[in-house]
């Protein structure tokens, strides 16, 4: 009978010990990978559904008119005060002329009033000094009267001339009211000058408006005018994106929302830069959902007809401001990311 080598003897024990070393191995790592995903799946909350966006402002012209100077381009980054194009001033600056020259009419309309004011003063003090003359002769006339020395006819046309006299101060205390009226002074502040100052500050705006600057840091986007085109007040004529505040809107199922607070940190890859990491903050939470199950028609519940008893989570937007900027990768409105929230970190 042939005898084994000791080699051979020894062979099942080791495969005895290497299987129980592979298999404890193989315990091992499905314990620390178990962990590691209940950490991500309960502790930190993560999610493939978010997305980069920031805030769209549309810009509008105050003023109507063809745009005569476009001087940017699409895709465009622009700084605060930066020129976006121009609306004809041509008609607004002739307004503002017209204004000036009616601020300058009202000016010397004042001068004149105030000159009538004056008179009228004059008139009405001379009116006065009359009234007053005739007022004192008839009381020297009166005494005589008794004595016989003036007869009743001249006492009668002492008395007609006083009352002329009296109701001509009155007449000339109606002019100078009249006059201070149309003067509009009211205190320090006269009205007519007011008034024509106020028109020509809207002229002056109207002028301004005629220059669109861009309103903040920003990137112009889907830029479809040319010089030229008519732009109507109040109408959108260019979109800016706002550079200021980046943020991302990640969609977390509902059952994670409980731990998810506002100020936590957050963890951000975008799919563009996948080997950086970017910080972030939470906002907040969205406290409401869109749903066609339940809504109103025509006064009726809508109810949609389903076999289907699997409850799907729903997903809430979760705001997620971004902390740092890399000039080297700027942010892209739509770019996807990758969320995972932290929690409270010092």
């Amino acid at each position: 009978m042939a005898v084994k080598p000791r080699a051979l003897r020894r062979d099942p024990l080791m495969l005895r010990v290497a299987g129980r070393l592979l298999g404890i191995s193989i315990v091992a790592v499905t314990l620390a990978l178990g962990v590691h995903v209940a950490q991500l799946y309960y502790f930190f909350p993560q999610t493939d559904d978010a997305y980069v966006r920031a805030n769209v402002v549309h810009i509008a012209p105050h003023v109507s008119g063809p745009i005569t100077e476009l001087p940017i381009q699409d895709n465009q980054h622009v700084r605060r005060g930066d020129l976006l194009f121009v609306v004809d001033p041509r008609p607004y600056q002739a307004a503002l002329a017209m204004a000036q020259a009616r601020l300058d009419l009202t000016n010397l309309e004042i001068k004149a009033l105030d000159n009538a004011i004056d008179a009228a003063k004059a008139r009405q003090a001379q009116l006065e000094a009359d009234a007053r003359y005739d007022q004192q002769y008839l009381a020297r006339l009166l005494p005589l009267l008794k004595e016989q020395f003036v007869t009743a006819d001249e006492v009668y046309n002492a008395r007609t001339k006083l009352a002329a006299a009296e109701a001509a101060v009155a007449n000339a205390r109606n002019e100078v009211l009249k006059a201070q009226n149309q003067l509009g002074q009211y205190g320090d502040i006269n009205a007519r000058r007011k008034a024509a100052e106020a028109a020509v500050y809207d002229a002056k705006l109207n002028v301004g408006y005629c220059y669109v600057r861009a309103p903040f840091d920003a990137y112009v986007t889907n830029l479809n005018i040319a010089v030229g085109e008519y732009a109507n007040q109040g109408r959108q004529v260019l979109s800016l994106v706002d550079n200021r505040t980046w943020y991302v809107m990640a969609n977390f199922r509902e059952n994670f929302l409980s731990r998810i607070q506002p100020g936590m940190k957050a963890r951000v890859y975008l799919i563009s830069y996948r080997n950086h990491r970017f910080r972030g903050v939470v906002q907040g939470v969205g406290w409401a959902l869109f749903q066609e199950n339940g809504a109103t028609v025509d006064g009726l519940a809508r109810v949609a007809p389903t076999l289907n008893w699997v409850r799907l989570s729903q997903r809430f937007p979760v705001r997620i401001t971004l902390e740092e900027r890399d000039p080297g990768r700027p942010f892209r409105m739509g770019e996807t990311a990758v969320v995972t929230i932290q929690g409270f970190q010092p």
